[in-house]
């Protein structure tokens, strides 16, 4: 468990704190952009597994909701929805994704689910809320659910696939996608440095590294307990920003942290394991009948 805690807490906080590196592709096609972000990624993978199982057709309607729910959709959706939403809003409607993620688990436990609740109300507290018009709140609810779709999705086929085996054939898949879309909306463009060195970065360190840890945690943990970890994304965030001097460390952003650590601990307990009745002092030992007595 503690190594599966460990990969899940690494993976999120290596997604929050790289918002400033999304940031840095402004302007940049976007679908294209994640064409070839996916397919520098699905290359690094390719070197660690070494051997790619091929997975069945009972495992692509799956691997299909992760890539257009919760890489291709997600990102697109993000962007769109920041158009029409401060920052703040956004991240508090995604702040309800491990509460989803914790009801629509098949294995839940009600720990995961109090602990849900908990780590949401701190991302709403570290996010400060917002205001959003138009489309904004319909985009916002769409990103919160492409960030479920890439861990609900995945759940059964890491168990066929492994871990490894799922990373790399979403990047492949994404790869695909993204550069047939990206051809007649956006187009292709040549990054210019800072660009492909942000593009190099998200493939390498959030998308090589961070999915397969995160897939590993949700192998390990079960959907619903690896799904508070979620909170650490925002608090990375601030993390990041902070140490980047681009926003002060406040009292409520405080709050928020401990919050959303108090939520991690709920929902991270692990569920007592079932006791067996305890047998009556009277009652017939095993195999009793079967025994004679020798004179």
């Amino acid at each position: 468990m503690k190594l599966g805690v460990a990969a899940g807490a690494t993976a999120a906080t290596i997604v929050g704190a790289s918002v400033p590196i999304t940031g840095m592709l402004e302007g940049y096609p976007v679908l294209t952009g994640q064409a070839m972000r996916y397919a520098l990624g699905a290359a690094v993978l390719l070197l660690v597994a070494r051997r790619l199982p091929i997975p069945s057709w009972r495992d692509v309607p799956p691997l299909l909701g992760v890539v257009v729910s919760g890489m291709l959709g997600f990102n697109a959706l993000l962007i769109a929805a920041q158009q029409y939403a401060e920052p703040g809003f956004v991240a508090a409607v995604m702040g309800g994704s491990p509460i989803v993620i914790a009801l629509l688990s098949r294995r839940r436990t009600t720990s995961a689910l109090v602990g849900a609740v908990v780590v949401a109300a701190g991302i709403v507290l570290l996010s400060g809320g917002g205001s959003w018009h138009g489309p904004g709140l319909v985009l916002a609810l769409l990103t919160m659910a492409g960030e479920v779709g890439f861990t609900l999705f995945a759940v059964g086929v890491v168990r066929r696939l492994g871990v490894l085996g799922v990373a790399t054939w979403s990047c492949l898949l994404a790869t695909a996608i993204g550069a047939v879309a990206g051809t007649f909306v956006g187009g292709w463009q040549v990054p210019d440095a800072r660009q492909a060195s942000a593009l190099a970065l998200l493939a390498v360190v959030v998308t090589a590294l961070a999915f397969g840890l995160w897939y590993f945690a949700v192998n390990r943990l079960g959907s619903d307990r690896a799904g508070v970890l979620i909170g650490l994304m925002p608090v990375a965030g601030l993390a990041t920003s902070v140490l980047l001097g681009a926003q002060n460390l406040t009292v409520v952003a405080v709050l928020g942290v401990t919050t959303v650590t108090l939520g991690c601990v709920i929902g991270l307990r692990k569920p007592p394991a079932p006791q067996e009745p305890p047998v009556p002092a009277h009652a017939t030992p095993p195999h009793a009948g079967s025994l004679r007595t020798v004179t």
